[in-house]
């Protein structure tokens, strides 16, 4: 078979996560068994300006969503370009894991990754990389704001 065939046959939308967060202390054989198992899904490159409605409705289409929650800059608690999607069934997050990542959603074109799930205090976990510039970006849309109510 070839490689562009094999790759057409894969199901990377099973493929599991290799990063496994700041808060996870476990070995790497227990991150990929609650990976495995897991319903919740990272889901990254998310404009600033997404809601939480957008998400749900969105990712609603491949199963019944749990929870959705928004990264957060934990100072300025404005959003961070990423989410946390639980669903209730495994099967539901595999179908938004084949369905949506790639998707594009409000300008943005999202990845989605598999997560061990959520727990309180990881909607702070901003990754400066990612958000570099976002100032500026944050500056901005502020500026714009201010231009379209000052009439």
């Amino acid at each position: 078979m070839s490689k562009d065939l094999k790759i057409l046959c894969s199901d990377s939308y099973l493929e599991l996560s290799k990063d496994r967060g700041q808060h996870f202390s476990g070995d790497n054989k227990e991150h990929e068994k609650l990976l495995k198992e897991s319903c919740t899904l990272y889901v990254g490159n998310l404009s600033i300006y997404t809601t939480e409605e957008q998400i749900f409705e969105l990712f609603s289409r491949c199963g019944d969503v749990k929870n959705v929650f928004m990264g957060l800059d934990e100072l300025k608690k404005t959003a961070c370009s990423f989410c946390f999607v639980e669903y209730y069934y495994r099967a539901d997050a595999e179908n938004a894991m084949r369905f949506l990542n790639g998707t594009v959603l409000g300008d943005q074109i999202i990845h989605t990754e598999w997560d061990v799930g959520f727990r309180e205090g990881r909607q702070y976990e901003c990754r400066e990389d990612f958000d570099a510039g976002r100032e500026d970006i944050e500056e901005e849309a502020q500026a714009h704001d201010k231009s379209e109510t000052s009439y």
